[in-house]
């Protein structure tokens, strides 16, 4: 279903900043350079190997040079999903679009925002702060697995993987959904 691992070791390094390139990642997921878009994917997936987020800028970071590039949403997109049950319930698995593989769990949570038009916007996060928006579509195969819990603040519809519950949203707002 995607790769788990062969990322460049590109947290450790830690080369001069050489500025920003006119590279930017569309909301839908397409990379630009120069106002062009990246059609190859082997490309597009080493640049996203070596993608990290300082502070608000995301940068590519090889060992001698740091460069920020531009990110309209998120850096990547959850383009598949699968659901394994498991002994503590279910098990929420993502591929993204650059052929990373992603089990929700503590270390890779889902996050629920309220976007401007399109409504509740949800996101699983890839490695350290670089998140992939989830496609709308597994969106509704998510509310579809949803469920309200109790929580401290009340009554909440979310989903669980890994043992773990992740609020959408008030359970009394689900009908908005």
């Amino acid at each position: 279903m995607g790769r788990s691992s062969g990322l460049a070791p590109a947290p450790s390094w830690n080369p001069p900043d050489c500025g920003d390139i006119d590279m930017r990642i569309a909301a839908d997921g397409t990379w630009f350079y120069c106002g062009s878009p990246i059609g190859r994917a082997p490309l597009v997936q080493l640049f996203a190997s070596i993608m990290r987020k300082e502070g608000d800028r995301y940068v590519l970071v090889t060992p001698v040079e740091k460069v920020g590039i531009k990110v309209d949403d998120a850096p990547f997109l959850a383009i598949e999903m699968r659901v394994e049950d498991e002994a503590d319930g279910p098990r929420l698995s993502f591929r993204t679009n650059v052929e990373d593989m992603v089990t929700v769990d503590g270390e890779h949570p889902l996050r629920f925002e309220r976007g401007a038009s399109e409504g509740l916007k949800p996101y699983v996060r890839v490695r350290g702060d670089l998140w992939a928006l989830v496609k709308r579509a597994l969106f509704y195969d998510l509310v579809g697995l949803g469920r309200t819990e109790r929580l401290e603040s009340g009554d909440w519809f979310g989903v669980r993987s890994r043992g773990r519950f992740f609020p959408m949203c008030p359970a009394s707002e689900i009908e908005g959904l």
